[in-house]
């Protein structure tokens, strides 16, 4: 049996790494993986498109906000020895993730149950939409109760 590919959506909150410290307990436990870490950037306004004048300095901009935002997840799979691709893309983030899974062949996803706040990312209407399109299986992470007892 091939190793699993796994596709794990992150938007750089505290938050979407629930996803990752999840799949490297699977990996912990023996799960024989390989990720791929995606972030979804949202399209550029009207007015971001007038003042920069060049799509291509904006598309230029959008990849290195995602890159970055994607640091935190990439240095703890990679600090585990795990094989690590990374995927920026623009778009409406469900249907954006199942292009990505689709183009990377990904076999399933695991994202977190919530995100960053605000009006750039929603994780949490992102997860339930990726439950219902998603053409693999999604394991949707909540959030760890880190103040109950």
């Amino acid at each position: 049996m091939s190793m699993l590919k796994i596709l794990i959506p992150v938007d750089g909150s505290e938050r979407s790494l629930d996803a990752v410290h999840h799949a490297l307990a699977l990996t912990g436990r023996g799960l024989r993986a390989r990720f791929v870490v995606a972030n979804v950037q949202s399209p550029a306004n009207l007015y971001e498109l007038v003042v920069a004048h060049n799509p291509q300095v904006l598309q230029q901009v959008s990849e290195a906000a995602g890159r970055d935002l994607m640091r935190p997840a990439l240095e703890l799979l990679q600090a585990a020895g795990l094989q690590v691709e990374q995927d920026v893309a623009t778009g409406d983030p469900a249907h954006t993730l199942v292009e990505i899974l689709e183009r990377h062949g990904c076999d399933a996803v695991i994202l977190s149950a919530h995100g960053a706040s605000g009006f750039r990312t929603q994780l949490g209407a992102v997860a339930h939409e990726m439950v219902q399109i998603a053409p693999v299986p999604v394991t949707v992470v909540r959030p760890a109760e880190r103040d109950s007892d």
